[in-house]
């Protein structure tokens, strides 16, 4: 029989080819006039909107999901699992002032399920048409015996494009800017193997109530925030200096990244609401604020860097879009770093 030998030993070619067949109409669905062809080309063609651009810029951006998806197939829930790789690296072209133009995918598991496949590229598809994205390809791994039957993996690959006058860093950062913070729907994409250790030490199951959180697997599935429309908005203002994607390494590995050498972020803790979950994660492991606040981002996804005579009006921008935003700091003269200052309100 044709290709016997080959599903004998595991991969079942003609899983593939269905899975294929599922997700086209959803990544068909994405395409925007750039898109050239179809999909299942060896490689996907893309035609740049570079009419009346005078120093385009291209921006790339490649990340995964990580251990999210160990609580996915623990709740057998698919549905929201593409958003967060398509945030994951979207954020991180937008923040570097640029437009996503196009998406790719790479998918391996042990065993293909095309209806499993499906529900993670529809919600890729819904997360991109959100941001004026395309799925222009990908790649689909059948690979028994090194991932188990039931565990997948994603990762994904962005490129957006902006005018080179425009990308935002810690180059444009000066003294007295304002952080404004823009807030996050739950952990995103990061500190899952610390929560899944810290869950099966408390013996907690992923379905139980918890207080203040509701469904405890729910409650860690909810998607990553898309931030693109945000930052754009914020950039029209024209005070948007830089931004920071708080995602692994929290506020201290994070933040940093976008502040120039001699100038400090001053984070006053209190300014925003932390959610009840980091809560009852720094409960159960006894994790002290420090460390939570170098893992997690602590109910707040997204730090931009403002010039202090437009705080107002990017913050008015980003709260159109549909962000909450709150006034977590400033720039100071210093060595570098971040330093939180003692618990004090504000908004």
């Amino acid at each position: 029989m044709e290709r016997e030998a080959y599903r004998r030993s595991g991969v079942d070619v003609a899983a593939g080819e269905a899975a294929v067949e599922r997700i086209r109409p959803w990544a068909e669905g994405t395409f925007t006039p750039g898109v050239l062809g179809t999909l299942g080309g060896f490689a996907a063609a893309f035609r740049p909107p570079l009419a009346g651009m005078r120093d385009p810029v291209l921006l790339a951006g490649c990340d995964g999901v990580g251990t999210k998806l160990a609580v996915a197939e623990a709740m057998d829930d698919f549905d929201s699992v593409g958003q967060d790789l398509v945030a994951m690296c979207v954020n991180d072209v937008a923040v570097a002032g640029g437009t996503p133009l196009f998406f790719l995918d790479y998918i391996a598991a042990g065993r293909l399920d095309p209806a499993r496949v499906e529900r993670v590229v529809a919600s890729m598809a819904r997360a991109l048409r959100a941001v004026g994205a395309a799925l222009v390809g990908g790649e689909m791994a059948e690979m028994p015996g090194f991932y188990p039957d039931g565990r997948m993996d994603l990762a994904g690959f962005c490129v957006g494009l902006c005018e080179r006058e425009e990308l935002l860093g810690p180059e444009r950062v000066r003294p007295g800017d304002v952080l404004l913070g823009l807030g996050a729907s739950g952990l995103h994409s990061n500190g899952y193997s610390l929560v899944r250790r810290l869950v099966a030490e408390q013996g907690l199951d992923w379905r139980q109530q918890v207080e203040g959180v509701g469904v405890l697997g729910q409650a860690l599935l909810a998607p990553t925030r898309l931030y693109v429309a945000a930052l754009a908005a914020m950039r029209r203002t024209g005070g948007l200096r830089a931004a920071a994607h708080i995602t692994g390494g929290g506020w201290t590995g994070n933040l940093p990244r976008v502040l120039p050498a001699g100038l400090l972020a001053h984070v006053r803790l209190g300014s925003w609401p932390v959610p009840a979950l980091f809560e009852r994660i720094a409960a159960w492991g006894g994790i002290g604020r420090e460390e939570m606040l170098a893992t997690f981002n602590m109910g707040v996804g997204l730090v931009a860097v403002v010039a202090p005579e437009a705080a107002q009006a990017a913050r008015d921008a980003a709260e159109a879009a549909g962000e909450q935003v709150w006034r977590v700091g400033e720039v100071v003269e210093g060595e570098g770093g971040v330093a939180f200052l003692a618990d004090g309100g504000g908004g």
